[in-house]
């Protein structure tokens, strides 16, 4: 759950779900309060008719049976009762007694009393069965008033309007109905984000593919205007990057083919050079010459993504590897099992792994090989029994002709490719390579190749 909301989709969804959420508890507190004002205003009528009706109907009563109609007609809460004596006047009348005075007529005498209810001050809840933060709940603000109401025939009346009742219980939890108004919320809350974010991720994985496969097949365009627009773009990019790697891989593939032909022609004419000492040294700068020359087409190889992925069974080729190398006499020790395939080229891998074991074994005089198994993919780990390299230029031996030592001398160095093309060749193939200085001693590549699985 964590990595969902750490995602863009997740922070999309959690920023739609909060705005809707937020939007329908503000629309439902001011209905409810607008549903408060309109029960408040239509009790007020009710209340105004019943009060009345009531004194109305008292008037034409006969003063000795009053009091038993006074009890029967005053119920719920509009109270009419006998008032024996009229203190606690307020020298104003209010809104209601004004508009109750108009309706029956001057010869009754109405006058508001300053003690209110008691029931006036209680909270209640009668307006709604929702109580969004606070709505709802709290005093009654609609009219609660006494007001003393002299009759005709002179007898003294105290009307009291107080709060409604509170309602039946409906047996039911008003809450569950927002139940599914929060489902649906967060279903469309999840489509919205989902829709918005899958052309997004499509493009992040085209621009993962194209970190591993340059020659990875171009975006479908589809979508909005906006992603259609940024798809082809990136269709574009991909496609002028592939032609400049062809261009400068067509360059150096050319430069260091068309070497090897003086370069043979030289070797023919100087094994006509009489002096033998003279004789052995320039073979010996023009084999270190051919050697950088294999290097370069090495190096150009590497950059070419257009040999066909296949399936590869990891172990058998890091047999066959140790075997050959074991059978020139280098000093290797395979140890572990991946039990996995992969997608490969085969001999691009070969190249990567020959090359870190000769870096192995012509600086440490030996290369240790383990093979550990991991989720979803396996770990390669070649080590020597070298010095190491310093740990602020880890990073700078992949870099092309970079060498620790500026000699130049092949017994001591080589051109400084034989990284670089093992990093390139693992990158093609979405895997990583990095270099550490073992505790134990020595220098350490690690090579993690991705596990294929079928349809991936």
């Amino acid at each position: 759950m964590t990595s969902f909301f750490r995602g863009m989709t997740g922070r999309v969804f959690l920023v739609l779900m909060l705005g809707i959420l937020a939007s329908a508890a503000l629309t439902q507190y001011l209905a409810v309060n607008e549903r408060q004002r309109t029960l408040q205003r239509y009790r007020d009528y009710f209340a105004l008719e019943r009060a009345e009706q009531i004194i109305s109907t008292a008037s034409v009563v006969m003063p000795e049976s009053r009091n038993q109609y006074l009890r029967v007609a005053s119920m719920g809460a509009i109270k009419l009762e006998v008032l024996s004596q009229l203190t606690g006047v307020s020298p104003d009348l209010s809104e209601f007694g004004a508009t109750l005075g108009n309706r029956l007529g001057k010869q009754y005498v109405l006058q508001s009393l300053v003690d209110r209810p008691e029931a006036c001050e209680h909270p209640t809840t009668t307006y709604t069965p929702f109580s969004v933060f606070g709505a709802g709940t709290g005093t009654w603000r609609g009219t609660c008033e006494s007001i003393a109401v002299t009759m005709p025939d002179g007898q003294h009346l105290k009307l009291s309007i107080m709060p409604p009742r509170q309602p039946a219980p409906t047996g039911k939890n008003e809450y569950a109905a927002f139940v599914p108004f929060l489902i649906c919320i967060a279903v469309l809350a999840y489509l919205v984000a989902r829709m918005t974010m899958v052309p997004l991720n499509k493009l992040a994985k085209a621009a993962k593919n194209l970190g591993h496969d340059i020659n990875h097949a171009p975006i479908a365009l589809g979508g909005t205007t906006e992603i259609r627009t940024a798809s082809a773009a990136f269709n574009a990019m991909q496609a002028r990057i592939r032609q400049h790697i062809a261009q400068r891989t067509e360059m150096l593939a050319a430069i260091t083919h068309d070497l090897q032909t003086p370069l043979t022609r030289m070797r023919l004419r100087l094994e006509k050079v009489k002096d033998t000492e003279l004789q052995g040294k320039l073979l010996e700068d023009l084999s270190a010459m051919q050697q950088m020359v294999k290097e370069g087409l090495d190096l150009a190889r590497s950059m070419d993504a257009t040999e066909a992925m296949q399936r590869v069974d990891l172990d058998a080729l890091l047999d066959s590897v140790c075997a050959d190398a074991a059978d020139a006499g280098q000093q290797v020790e395979l140890k572990g099992r991946a039990a996995m395939d992969m997608m490969g080229r085969p001999l691009d891998i070969r190249r990567c792994l020959v090359n870190l074991i000769d870096n192995a074994v012509k600086y440490g005089q030996r290369a240790h090989v383990t093979v550990e198994r991991m989720a979803g993919a396996s770990r390669v780990r070649i080590r020597d029994d070298g010095p190491g390299i310093p740990a602020n230029q880890l990073a700078q031996v992949f870099e092309p002709f970079y060498r620790l030592e500026t000699s130049r001398n092949r017994a001591s160095g080589g051109t400084g490719l034989g990284l670089t093309i093992a990093r390139n060749i693992a990158e093609q193939h979405g895997a990583s390579l990095s270099l550490a200085n073992h505790a134990s001693g020595g220098l350490e590549a690690i090579l993690v190749f991705p596990e294929f699985y079928a349809g991936k």
